[in-house]
């Protein structure tokens, strides 16, 4: 695995040498900004898999950093600040950062958050891959998108296109809960349209489907109670 390439700004230097004690137990490759011009220049220039910024810098604050940086690229962003009231916690999301840890912090909590966001951006770059790959293969289950063939257990199944649809958009998403609202909007193209009983219904199809060709799958797409219904054939 490629080590993770991390950011680091902050004019304290105890507090970068601090972060990056602890992040160099991780596999990453850290760089170090002491402002906020340099930071700016350096996550522009460079891809990085995190940015750390301190809000409070010379020159170019850590928030004006977060905001330029946003509006260019998606780099997540973890911003420090002493500031602990809710006003500026909101700014700090206002201006597209992904997270938020207040001064005096914990090298563990930090590090943690860190992690977060870390493991999220590998499942967005899997969930990318996924949707424009012409086959899905959950095993039992493969999805053949170039040819619009499905196949459980080896058994090919016959869904109708809109099963068709419900299913991939399951497992491209796979172990991610998704709300009926969600379905709908993204399945069935219709933001207004609120009947779930639709998706309830072809989710029902699903399962009869799953139940007919190899039992054991029947119980694949689990539904959330209260929310809608997460696909994750692995339990």
């Amino acid at each position: 695995m490629s080590p993770f390439h991390i950011l680091i700004a902050d004019d304290e230097v105890h507090v970068r040498r601090l972060i990056q004690l602890y992040l160099n137990h991780e596999v990453a490759v850290i760089d170090i900004a002491e402002d906020g011009e340099t930071a700016l220049n350096k996550a522009l220039s460079e891809d990085f898999d995190i940015v750390i910024l301190d809000w409070m810098m010379p020159g170019i604050s850590g928030l004006e950093v977060c905001q330029l940086l946003k509006s260019m690229k998606t780099t997540p962003v973890i911003l420090l600040t002493a500031n602990a009231n809710e006003s500026d916690r909101l700014k700090g999301f206002e201006a597209g950062a992904d997270d938020y840890v207040t001064k005096p912090f914990s090298p563990r909590e930090l590090l943690c958050r860190v992690d977060a966001i870390l493991k999220r951006t590998k499942v967005d770059i899997a969930l990318r891959e996924r949707f424009h790959s012409d086959k899905l293969i959950l095993s039992p289950l493969t999805i053949d998108h170039h040819a619009h063939r499905v196949t459980l257990n080896n058994e090919e199944l016959a869904l109708t296109p809109k099963e068709y649809d419900l299913l991939r958009f399951f497992a491209i998403h796979f172990g991610k809960t998704l709300s009926r609202k969600d379905l709908i909007r993204e399945v069935w193209g219709c933001e207004a349209y609120n009947d779930y009983r639709t998706v309830d219904s072809h989710v029902k199809r699903l399962r009869d489907k799953f139940d007919a060709a190899y039992p054991s799958f029947s119980n694949a797409i689990k539904t959330i109670w209260g929310i809608g219904y997460k696909f994750d054939p692995t339990r």
